[in-house]
């Protein structure tokens, strides 16, 4: 890459670049970090889809147990996980016009969008079909999903080698996948009773139709405005067998596998209660999307204190605090009645504005533990260290909605019934006291985190003066 090229790219010229402190190659413009965080609306469009609505949807609409449907994504995602580190090694040897990851966004969109509509409808098949026909377009859907959207995860690491650019497009990336959430989590219900016309189930599927059109439009923009500038030199492309044997010996990604585990398992956990919160202990089911909408209007704002914390204080620290404070607030929410809904709201907006800033810096870290193994081994495999990290954070999104339905059935949840003082005690535990202390959890593995901001700026210009030495690769 030339340096008009690079000026024209990212918008910025040398001497304005190097206001900012980095060479112009290094700085995204507006438009990329845009057109990138448009890809992660489209993901939401389905994650929080699957993640809110999916097991209502199975147990309240297609009448599916809710053990089943526990086990049915326990098992959907398991299989999810074991399709990530194949995308991963696959995207890291794959060699395009286009880069190693954008094809996978083109060319993967539309499956995406398909299986997420059949995901969501409802043959008339008995029970057993039933539960078969779920469990198979859950676990096809997540194929897709991990095939477009592990390469797009890897993307953010390629498209600059600073990690506050990276902070910076990743929360760009945020905040719209953030708009994602807040239309799922605050208009799906709406979409679907308008357009099921009391039909729920029909309902569901259309929207889904929506979704799924926005999703592809949304796709084709990342792939159109983003470009791969980081690539490791040729000499120093490792074997498959090596790439994992590096991961395994790479100790800020093992902490931070043990941490997404951990943290989405408590994501999984009270997204899939909240809807049965508001419906059976609150009694207002309708009320489920405006507590959404706030929530996530709540991380919306605090998004953007991530760069400026992280440059002030480090990620891990950040991290570490939003992981405790964001704790307390979740376990907080077991206190109020079911009357106190001011109460329940403020504590929800708390956690979530605490929480927020961590949510960029974990997909950061994840990219610098990408930079760790190269200036420690000389070997880079991005693609597999994020889909390594996806599948560390799926197995927590499985075991997290597994556990949600069998504890339901153990609190002898009934669907669509007076719900038992035991159920309705379960459900407030599954999103307020069993969530937060699991988030509170991940600041004690972030302790041993060893990658601070003075090795981020060390990595960085050593990896810089390898690459200048090394042949050119664009």
């Amino acid at each position: 890459m030339n340096s008009h090229e690079s000026t024209s790219a990212t918008g910025f010229g040398p001497a304005e670049a190097a206001a900012f402190g980095r060479p112009a190659s290094e700085r995204l413009s507006f438009k990329e970090k845009l057109g990138y965080g448009l890809g992660d609306t489209a993901s939401h469009f389905v994650w929080d889809m699957v993640g809110f609505w999916l097991l209502i949807f199975y147990t309240d609409v297609y009448g599916i147990p809710a053990k089943a449907a526990g086990t049915i994504m326990l098992i959907a995602r398991f299989w999810d996980m074991g399709i990530d580190p194949v995308i991963g090694i696959i995207s890291d040897r794959t060699q395009t016009r286009w880069g190693k990851f954008r094809p996978y966004i083109l060319f993967g969109a539309i499956p995406y969008a398909v299986l997420a509509i059949l995901t969501f409808t409802t043959p008339d098949f008995g029970m057993t079909g039933k539960i078969i026909y779920a469990c198979a377009t859950y676990a096809l859907l997540m194929t897709a999903y991990a095939a477009v959207n592990l390469p797009y995860s890897s993307l953010a690491a390629v498209m600059t080698p600073d990690t506050y650019e990276r902070v910076g497009v990743n929360q760009y990336r945020f905040i719209c996948a953030f708009v994602g959430q807040l239309v799922v989590t605050g208009l799906a219900l709406t979409i679907a009773k308008y357009f099921g016309g009391g039909n729920e189930a029909m309902g569901y599927q259309r929207t889904l139709i929506l979704f799924g059109c926005l999703s592809v439009v949304f796709f084709f923009i990342t792939f159109m405005t983003t470009r791969e500038r980081v690539q490791p030199l040729k000499s120093l492309e490792g074997s498959i067998k090596g790439d994992i044997k590096g991961l395994f010996k790479n100790r800020p990604w093992i902490i931070l596998a043990i941490v997404g585990i951990v943290s989405f398992v408590m994501f999984a956990m009270q997204n899939a209660a909240i809807a049965y919160y508001f419906k059976y202990y609150i009694g207002r089911e309708d009320s489920v999307q405006l507590f959404n909408v706030v929530g996530t209007i709540a991380l919306i704002v605090a998004l953007p204190f991530s760069k400026p914390l992280a440059r002030r204080f480090g990620n891990k620290n950040v991290f570490m605090g939003s992981s405790l404070i964001s704790g307390i607030f979740f376990i907080s929410l077991y206190l109020p009645g079911e009357k106190s809904l001011i109460t329940i709201y403020v504590l929800n907006i708390c956690a979530k504005m605490a929480y927020a800033p961590a949510v960029p810096l974990l997909w950061t870290m994840i990219a610098d533990s990408a930079d760790y193994s190269e200036w420690k081994s000389g070997q880079r495999a991005t693609g597999l260290y994020f889909s390594a990290a996806t599948f560390a954070q799926k197995a927590g999104w499985g075991i997290g909605a597994a556990i949600a339905g069998w504890l339901l059935t153990v609190f002898n949840y009934v669907p669509n019934a007076i719900q038992t003082q035991s159920a309705l005690t379960g459900i407030k535990l599954l999103v307020s006291v069993i969530p937060g202390m699991l988030y509170m959890s991940c600041a004690v593995f972030m302790f041993f985190y060893n990658i601070d901001s003075k090795t981020t700026d060390l990595m960085k210009k050593e990896l810089d003066a390898r690459r200048e030495k090394g042949p050119s690769v664009n």
